[in-house]
């Protein structure tokens, strides 16, 4: 296995400092509340002092991890070592006090469980085969459990192995949680910043237009005046002054200047149309077009029953998502991809089609979700981690959409339905 893979180095991996602070204040303030009713309520014997001595060193370490440590995360390697020191702390109040057979036993996954949320896999697995030799060594070497033994009564051997199994079995348990969970966990919000840097970008794009033409407007008139003092220090000089060719390089870059501006300010006439209210058709034609330019593939749009052509404000989340899902038609098919649409006086739908090989059975049910592999070979080599559905499919349910991902029914292909309520698109 990769090592960098394993301990997963390029993910910054972290502990929160004040979160691993107060868990461990927990366990100090738990052990030392047990240490007490069992030696001064309960009244029985065992090297009170030791435990005492381990506490404090327990205590010292928190202290200095609270007060001392100014950062306010821990990376993987400086959290994994004082969750190994917790791990040796406790394993050594567990020998002082029964072994495996103390009640308290149980306790000694936890550091192996906080490594499985926050930290690397590399971490969680020295930590939890620490765990498994602690176990092993507590179970044939310790003190006797105050109390018990001291009656002259031993706990039986297969309850003791029985025990030491059914511990190893929780610390797998829940280690693999936690591995799942965090690593779940952190893949959507990833994919969750990705969607937002997206809309981000979507919206600085459609904003660029207006800023373009602001700046040609304010321009204009610094640029008018350099042109006329120019032409009047031309006038003055006349066409002998050494300068004059300087002046007259002047004016005419000036008046270039002008001309930019001037096309800027009518592409910003066209950009506004483009972000203004439009239909369906429209919108589907110009997003068919910008794939007609780079591909040779055969994009249709078919208009089925469109009976209802009303306009709607153009947005950048409908924009993108239709962008996206043509894109995978495209990618994915073998020669053809039909658009189509249809609308009555209640609903809108567009049908994405391509004569490519479908969509995969075995992650046809979780379409949508983000950093998803197919098994399937036929579409591997093409195949992405599924965060481009997820982008697509998140933008469009903002806007109001329902999608669905289906097959062809003789396996020709794959189709994409968007479909919208009247209602819900113009809300």
């Amino acid at each position: 296995m990769n090592f960098s893979t394993l301990f997963r180095l390029g993910e910054n991996l972290n502990l929160d400092r004040k979160t691993l602070v107060i868990l461990r204040w927990i366990a100090i303030i738990g052990q030392f509340t047990a240490i007490n009713l069992v030696y001064f309520y309960l009244k029985l014997d065992f090297l009170v002092l030791i435990t005492y001595l381990i506490l404090f060193i327990g205590i010292l370490t928190n202290v200095y991890l609270q007060f001392t440590i100014k950062s306010v995360i821990l990376k993987d390697l400086y959290a994994s070592i004082f969750l190994v020191y917790d791990l040796i702390q406790l394993s050594a109040l567990l020998y002082l006090t029964g072994g495996i057979s103390n009640p308290f036993s149980i306790l000694i996954i936890v550091p192996a469980i906080v490594s499985s949320t926050f930290l690397s896999m590399g971490t969680t697995m020295i930590l939890g085969i620490l765990t498994v030799i602690f176990l092993f060594s507590l179970t044939i070497f310790h003190y006797p459990l105050p109390g018990i033994h001291d009656n002259s009564f031993t706990f039986p051997k297969f309850y003791l192995v029985g025990y030491f199994l059914a511990i190893i079995v929780c610390l797998i348990f829940l280690c693999y949680f936690g591995i799942r969970f965090s690593g779940e966990s952190k893949r959507r919000s990833d994919a969750v910043t990705k969607l937002q840097q997206v809309i981000a970008k979507e919206y600085e794009l459609e904003s660029l237009g207006g800023q373009a033409a602001a700046a040609a407007h304010s321009l204009g008139t610094p640029l008018a005046t350099i042109s006329v003092v120019a032409s009047e220090l031309k006038k003055e000089l006349g066409n002998s002054s050494e300068h004059s060719k300087d002046i007259d390089l002047l004016v005419s870059q000036t008046k270039r200047c002008g001309e930019i501006l001037k096309k800027i300010s009518k592409k910003q006439i066209k950009d506004d149309e483009f972000f203004s209210k439009t239909k369906f058709e429209d919108l589907l034609s110009e997003v068919i077009s910008s794939f007609k330019e780079s591909s040779s593939k055969n994009i249709k749009l078919i208009l089925k029953e469109d009976k209802n052509k009303f306009s709607f404000q153009r947005s950048p989340e409908i924009i993108y998502g239709l962008r996206n899902f043509l894109g995978n038609a495209v990618k994915f098919s073998k020669s053809k991809v039909e658009v189509i649409l249809s609308s009555n006086e209640k609903n809108i739908e567009i049908l994405i089609k391509d004569d490519g090989p479908g969509f995969p059975d075995d992650i046809i049910e979780i379409l949508g979700e983000p950093y998803i592999k197919s098994k399937s070979f036929q579409i591997n080599s093409n195949a992405g981690t599924g965060l481009g559905t997820f982008l697509g499919k998140t933008l469009l349910e903002r806007r109001g959409a329902k999608l669905y991902f289906l097959n062809d029914r003789n396996k020709n292909g794959a189709t994409v339905r968007v479909k919208w309520n009247l209602r819900d698109l113009i809300n």
